[in-house]
């Protein structure tokens, strides 16, 4: 890299942000983050930060779900793009790759780049890059080569895609991460398809793992296209939803999940509950139904308030 890259990069990075861009340009917003809020300098060169051994042991520890649903996921995609000089990294919440896949010749120079489990990639101590503005804008996006804050990062390209977990709550990030001069465009655009796809396997597998016990039930998302995952109890009651799940359902993501009857949930013919059959899970729906209130979900049922209560006392329900 030639002496005038640094000072080319870094006064187009300052141009931008003083211009006012950020309004209008996410990319800009993250650059102006990477330097008024961080206080980073674009012609920085000092190699990425990285956990210690045992650090990055507690990363690791602290989402081993997360960790164990994402193998199977993370080997078909890095031997859909592996050969092509891309490496696969799994980040947690803070931006820390804790596992990855690459082609062993290549290690050396990914390592170099700080591509490698343990660095610290979030905005805050790398500015604009793949993972760490994932983190910060929980969205698919690509940065590439130049896109990046630091100089020393515009010969890499990376593509990052969120994770969500069983309760919808973000969790990690998915990345592709390439630095070939001859990387295209259109293989770019095939790798965010890629690891966008990738990320829904690692959502789908960490959510049935999360409810073994429960039926799992597919829902469309709100593209029409995509799938969402409901478990639903022995009860009939939808006890976890996937965050597409939720969008499609009109859930909001960010809301702690109430269960609920999965006939309310996902329409249909309207449930006539009595308590001739699974007296259990009637009880509990007519409960959610009427909000926890017992006179009203007694009058649904057809019995008195007293029976009621004698029947919530002998299934030890809480109202």
């Amino acid at each position: 890299m030639d002496g005038s890259m640094p000072r080319h990069h870094a006064a187009r990075v300052e141009a931008a942000i003083a211009s006012g861009q950020a309004a209008r340009s996410a990319l800009v917003a993250s650059w102006r983050r990477s330097s008024r809020l961080h206080h980073l300098d674009p012609s920085g060169h000092n190699a990425p930060l990285r956990l210690s051994d045992f650090e990055l042991r507690q990363a690791r520890e602290r989402i081993a779900p997360l960790l164990a649903a994402a193998q199977g996921a993370m080997d078909r995609l890095y031997q859909a793009v592996g050969a092509a000089g891309c490496c696969v990294l799994l980040a947690d919440g803070d931006g820390v790759p804790v596992d990855r896949r690459g082609t062993p010749a290549d290690d050396a120079t990914f390592q170099s780049w700080g591509l490698w489990t343990g660095a610290l990639w979030s905005e805050e101590h790398e500015g604009t890059n793949g993972i760490g503005t994932c983190v910060v804008e929980q969205r698919p996006l690509t940065i590439d080569r130049d896109q990046h804050f630091f100089t020393r990062n515009t010969l890499l390209s990376c593509t990052a895609v969120p994770i969500y977990d069983h309760e919808a709550a973000f969790a990690g990030v998915l990345d592709v991460s390439s630095c070939r001069a001859d990387r295209t465009d259109a293989f770019s655009s095939l790798i965010a398809l890629a690891a966008g796809e990738a990320a829904r396997r690692i959502e789908a597998d960490l959510f049935r793992r999360a409810f073994a016990h429960a039926r799992i039930v597919l829902t469309q998302g709100p593209d029409g296209q995509s799938i969402g995952l409901i478990a639903v109890d022995a009860d009939d009651l939808v006890i976890g939803a996937t965050r597409t799940a939720r969008v499609g359902l009109g859930i909001a993501p960010g809301r702690e999940l109430q269960p609920v009857p999965a006939a309310d949930l996902l329409g249909g013919e309207p449930a006539q509950d009595h308590l001739a059959g699974g007296q259990r899970a009637v009880l509990q729906r007519a409960l959610l139904r009427a909000g926890g209130n017992v006179s009203a979900a007694a009058k649904a049922l057809g019995v008195s308030r007293a029976t009621l209560h004698r029947k919530l006392k002998r299934f030890e329900l809480k109202h």
